[in-house]
């Protein structure tokens, strides 16, 4: 139908043009310019924005210039011009509607070449790139859909100009050890593959929410029920990550995603597992991460992966959850400062200030204890568990008080509105992943 369309108005647009010249018969020359003209910008218009192969689009600009060619001959057949004359413009209208079907065919198949070739540069195996919707230290993130499925899926792919031989280990162990996972709020899963060319990918569902920096930062501080709803379920993940001896090591609301799933809003999935550490009880560390490097978000950080970067345990994330708790409640992160330094020195020896504090307003009690017993210097101090601190989470007087029906009628009313511009919800430069080289900081300077 779509290609009966175009060929349909193009042919009925320049025979409308003919109809025009043949108006002006009394001016038969002049009549047939404007028309060619008219006509020839019609064919040359259709052909860079309608994709075409190059012999579709000659035949129909050829159809689409015969009426005006016919015209032509007509008018100036039979209104005033010699035989001669005639004949000499006869042959030069010939030539300009030749070199407009010749112009609009090496157009289209330039064009549509172009289009094909990005078709197949955006073909990944069974997936189709459609839109970049994030980047981070490990790799680029598109949404994009399953040749067969029709699946929206989200697509990250490690670029070329990062795949060295640590890179490509800690890209594939992101997959292995979050393809392990299973639990609800956990990011799933779908594929693995490597392009022709070299570049690594993995499919993972697509998530159409936002992250809880985004929430916060768009919607300010969120309510303490709503607060204990989503870190409950981010306990739930990081609880099956942590029997299975897997340490986040990056949770920030950036990496949680709050979205809706089979009919239930408010879903939280936490995503990003590419510093995940493997923990070996006998004593090997696996991880791909070199000694000696500090990995992380300096917002997040707990003091022990601040100064022991190979010595943090499952209570590490207990701390950046707390960091995370922290922030949905006043909006703010629990230390802030103008450089990475000054934000850990932070982490090691300033105590948080209450979340009712920097708030200015009053935080139930117990969640406001809950939150600041994950702060805590000292990682014994803490929660024992993302298990426990679920515990914790489900026994404070706000819990169940965001129910689903609040739930639902927030998200309905976010759907209403348009969505802001990303550039408002971009993440500040002290909130990404960093990894220092800390012997190569510490050498002394020869």
């Amino acid at each position: 139908l779509l290609r009966r369309l175009d060929a349909g108005a193009l042919i009925a647009t320049c025979a409308l043009f003919a109809l025009m010249a043949a108006a002006l018969s009394r001016q038969p020359i002049i009549a047939t310019f404007v028309a060619l003209l008219a006509a020839t910008h019609m064919v040359v218009f259709r052909a860079v924005t309608v994709p075409s192969s190059a012999k579709r689009t000659a035949w129909i600009s050829v159809v689409a210039f015969a009426p005006i060619f016919a015209t032509t001959v007509y008018l100036l057949r039979f209104f005033g011009t010699t035989p001669m004359r005639a004949g000499g413009f006869t042959v030069w209208t010939f030539m300009w509607c030749a070199l407009a079907v010749a112009v609009s065919g090496v157009a289209s198949s330039v064009i549509f070449g172009l289009r094909r070739e990005a078709r197949v540069a955006r073909q990944l195996g069974q997936y189709t790139l459609e839109g970049k919707i994030g980047e981070g230290g490990m790799g680029v993130v598109y949404r994009a859909s399953h040749m067969m499925l029709r699946r929206p899926t989200a697509i990250k792919l490690l670029p070329p100009e990062k795949a060295g031989e640590v890179s490509i280990r800690r890209f594939e162990r992101e997959v292995r050890m979050t393809a392990r996972l299973s639990h609800p709020n956990t990011v799933a899963i779908y594929d693995y593959g490597r392009t022709p060319d070299g570049v690594f990918y993995y499919a993972m569902e697509f998530l159409d929410g936002l992250d809880l920096q985004a929430l916060v930062q768009r919607h300010g501080p969120q309510s303490p029920e709503r607060v204990i709803h989503i870190l409950t379920q981010v306990c739930g993940a990081l609880a099956e990550a942590h029997a299975v001896e897997l340490i986040h090591r990056d949770i920030k609301p950036a990496n949680i995603i709050l979205t809706e799933r089979g009919g239930e809003p408010d879903v939280a999935k936490v995503v990003d597992f590419g510093l995940v550490k493997h923990v070996d009880t006998g004593g090997t560390d696996v991880t791909v991460t070199a000694q000696n490097l500090l990995v992380g978000s300096p917002l997040y950080m707990s003091p022990e992966a601040i100064k022991s970067p190979e010595g943090g345990d499952a209570r590490s994330d207990i701390y950046a959850v707390g960091a995370v708790g922290y922030y949905l409640l006043t909006g703010q992160p629990v230390f802030d400062g103008d450089t990475f330094v000054e934000i850990c020195s932070q982490h090691l020896q300033s105590e948080p200030t209450s979340p009712s504090a920097r708030l200015g307003s009053a935080v139930p009690a117990d969640l406001e204890t809950l939150v600041l017993d994950c702060l805590a210097k000292d990682p014994v101090d803490r929660p024992a568990s993302a298990q426990a601190l679920a515990g914790r989470l489900r026994t404070c007087r706000s819990a169940g008080a965001w129910t689903r029906e609040r739930a639902a009628s927030w998200w309905t009313e976010q759907r209403a509105r348009p969505r802001p511009d990303d550039a408002s919800a971009t993440t500040p430069p002290a909130s990404v992943a960093v990894e220092i080289d800390l012997l190569e900081r510490m050498a002394p300077e020869e």
